[in-house]
């Protein structure tokens, strides 16, 4: 604890998926490297391709991965950082315009929150909201392609921005969810863009580069291009469905297609060797069930191969097919998968690697955050301390752990004999008080 007090405070980012949901606690060190203090991580049930599809499983799982991690930090949690992604999530480009009264002055950063305060206006379908609004180029007067206009003279102030837009339910129901486990939401970041701050340099971003997030029910693609996302899609289809594809084919229970995946699976069939069989336990003394293991790879690859065709198909609709230097980055469960890598560079003719969310992190961290599966959560956490950073919340005092079985409420319980004491002292004080004149 005594690191904690000599740095800055703790923040708590937690990446609700479809296979798991996972909170992270950490704060940035005096070198600003990211020193991790608390990992939780439990089944997620209760969210089907990134959307809440269980109130109740949903927060439970919550309320126990923040368990787990305000036991690991030692410290009491109120404020948390949340990811959302799904397939509700839409993308627009639209031009912003604002006019300055006083045209000598100095462009500053007040002009430019005030033009992207002006777009999250913009008429949308009803049940949309805007999440990101994105700067693209900017223009000052006559002048276009200007990237920082800050410190620039001018009276029209203009930007092309990259909108991201998501569904009102979908959002409130993950706030209501992480209110009923007893934290509050201080932000919500698209799951993308946060695993893009996990696993990306400037380097690439400016280079461009294609982030390929492949969780268990949808498959995120953020590209970028000299240093700004330029396209964001979701594809509907994820590790579940390659789950889903090996229990059909293999005619296995979904817990052993599941391994199957995991310890055996591979994406690219002509990797595998043609006479391995791998051993299945039988259902109630039946006997064992043999796979082959070159079978088991070509379901996955034929799955894969189908993911990878949406994703060449949002990058040649993006536009920057052939501005992508840095070519393709994996991350998420799916990158978990053997060889994944190589089909992807064989499907799209792009350099590709599997992005590890290490390079923010402190010297020392935990073996087990060197996964793509922590990709999101340690992203949420960067971005949580970056709003901090830029006053955009308040971090509330931390405090020692609570006794409180929920275990998330900064604020000290009432004394004097708790709330009933409370209700039968104010009771006596109103039939005490003398009685209104008026009556």
């Amino acid at each position: 604890m005594e690191r904690v007090e000599k740095n800055q405070e703790v923040v708590l980012a937690i990446d609700i998926g479809t296979t798991k949901v996972c909170a992270i606690a950490g704060f940035k060190n005096d070198l600003g490297k990211l020193e991790v203090l608390g990992l939780g991580k439990v089944n997620s049930e209760g969210v089907l391709r990134g959307v809440v599809s269980n109130i109740e499983k949903t927060v439970n799982a919550i309320r126990e991965a923040i368990e787990i991690t305000k036991r690991s930090a030692n410290i009491d949690f109120n404020l948390v950082h949340v990811g959302i992604a799904g397939q509700h999530i839409k993308t627009l480009q639209h031009r912003g315009q604002l006019v300055r009264e006083y045209g000598d002055s100095e462009i500053s950063q007040k002009d430019i929150d005030r033009l992207v305060h002006d777009i999250h206006k913009l008429v949308l379908p009803p049940g949309d909201k805007i999440l990101h609004a994105i700067p693209q180029e900017f223009s000052v007067d006559s002048e276009h392609g200007i990237v920082d206009p800050i410190g620039m003279s001018g009276v029209h102030l203009g930007a092309n921005f990259h909108i991201i837009t998501g569904q009102i339910t979908a959002t409130n129901n993950i706030f209501r969810c992480v209110e009923r486990a007893g934290a509050k939401v201080a932000n919500m970041t698209l799951e993308p863009i946060a695993s893009a701050m996990a696993v990306l340099n400037e380097e690439e971003k400016q280079a461009g580069v294609v982030l390929i997030d492949i969780g268990g029910g949808t498959t995120d693609i953020t590209i970028f291009y000299e240093g700004i996302i330029r396209h964001t899609s979701v594809i509907p289809l994820g590790g579940n469905i390659v789950t889903k594809d090996i229990k059909e084919g293999c005619t296995v229970m979904p817990q052993h297609a599941e391994n199957l995946k995991t310890r055996f699976g591979s994406a690219l069939s002509d990797e595998v060797f043609d006479n391995r069989i791998i051993s299945i336990p039988g259902l109630r003394g039946r006997e064992h069930k043999e796979i082959s293991e070159k079978n088991l790879s070509l379901i996955i690859q034929a799955r894969m191969e189908e993911i990878f065709d949406y994703v060449y198909t949002e990058i040649a609709n993006s536009g920057y097919g052939k501005k992508l230097v840095a070519g393709i980055v994996l991350t998420g469960g799916g990158a978990l998968l053997r060889h994944v890598d190589k089909l992807a560079e064989y499907h799209t003719g792009l350099p590709a690697r599997i992005g590890l969310p290490v390079e923010h992190l402190a010297h020392g961290y935990s073996e087990a955050l060197c996964s793509p599966i922590y990709a999101t959560a340690i992203g949420l956490l960067l971005r949580g301390i970056e709003d901090r950073e830029k006053g955009k919340y308040k971090t509330p005092e931390k405090t020692a752990k609570s006794k409180d079985p929920e275990g998330l409420k900064i604020e000290s319980e009432p004394t004097k004999g708790g709330f009933i004491n409370i209700i039968i002292e104010k009771t006596r004080e109103w039939f005490d008080a003398e009685p209104d004149s008026d009556l």
